[in-house]
């Protein structure tokens, strides 16, 4: 099976486009999107509403991110950038979209595949799982969950990659090298856990796009996997014109044309 794995969209329709159509040209058979699919960018409803569809109508799985969740309700007094997005974005949604980013999960399971927008630990307290003391406790988690040997997770809008020996014991988690367009083999005889990067705001200085596909023969048993890292290019100075054409802030569309 072959999952395309896609997160932090931030309403960002010209990143959004470029990765589903990479994804498809290469078969993908099904679509993850790990969260965040609203905030910072200029289409939060032509995003939610895609993506509705394609969880109506091809089975993609959807999770819920925290900037899903400050569209859905946002703050009542707005004393910041992020107060102010969350309050626009929730003005552009219909009541059906906000009902459905609603609805959506925290996490979802699929076999030895355990899906979440930050860390498996606490996933509504949103960590970040930048480097190794939380991924080893993101991982540490999945203990709660019965045959999980890979996590993979957003939030960041970074690509890392950790690994975590078997035994809960006396585990240990490691960085792993992360390389983009070469699929990454991850034995089965570890834990691993993949931050897959930001779809719409890249964060290491490079604006391309970010998202992953997943190989793997058997979900429900200890086959190992596959995984491929890309960076896709595309408009990202168009969508930044999209931010500054609705009135956002131009802060948030510097930093598309810059990946920070």
């Amino acid at each position: 099976m072959r999952l395309a794995l896609l997160s932090d969209i931030h309403a960002n329709l010209h990143a959004l486009h470029a990765c589903l159509a990479h994804a498809r040209a290469r078969q993908v058979d099904r679509f993850v999107f790990l969260g965040d699919l609203v905030g910072y960018g200029g289409d939060p409803s032509p995003v939610v509403e895609h993506i509705m569809q394609m969880a109506r109508n091809e089975g993609a799985i959807v999770l819920l991110g925290n900037h899903d969740v400050l569209a859905i309700r946002p703050p009542h007094s707005v004393t910041t950038m992020g107060d102010y997005t969350a309050s626009w974005t929730n003005a552009q949604l219909s009541p059906e979209h906000i009902d459905w980013l609603g609805s959506l999960p925290l996490t979802c399971q699929i076999g030895s595949c355990l899906f979440v927008h930050a860390s498996v630990h606490a996933p509504y307290e949103w960590h970040y799982v930048y480097e190794r003391p939380m991924a080893h406790t993101s991982l540490l988690a999945t203990g709660d969950w019965s045959g999980v040997r890979y996590v993979f997770c957003g939030h960041t809008h970074v690509q890392t990659l950790f690994c975590q020996t078997a035994d809960k014991e006396t585990a240990r988690t490691q960085t792993a090298r992360v390389v983009t367009d070469s699929p990454l083999l991850l034995a089965a005889q570890k834990k691993w856990h993949a931050s897959i990067g930001s779809v719409g705001q890249p964060r290491d200085g490079n604006p391309h796009a970010m998202y992953a596909i997943l190989e793997v023969s058997d979900l429900d048993k200890t086959a190992p996997a596959h995984l491929t890292f890309f960076r896709i290019p595309y408009d990202h100075s168009a969508a930044a014109d999209t931010i500054r054409r609705v009135g956002l802030f131009d802060f948030f569309a510097d930093r598309l044309e810059e990946g920070r």
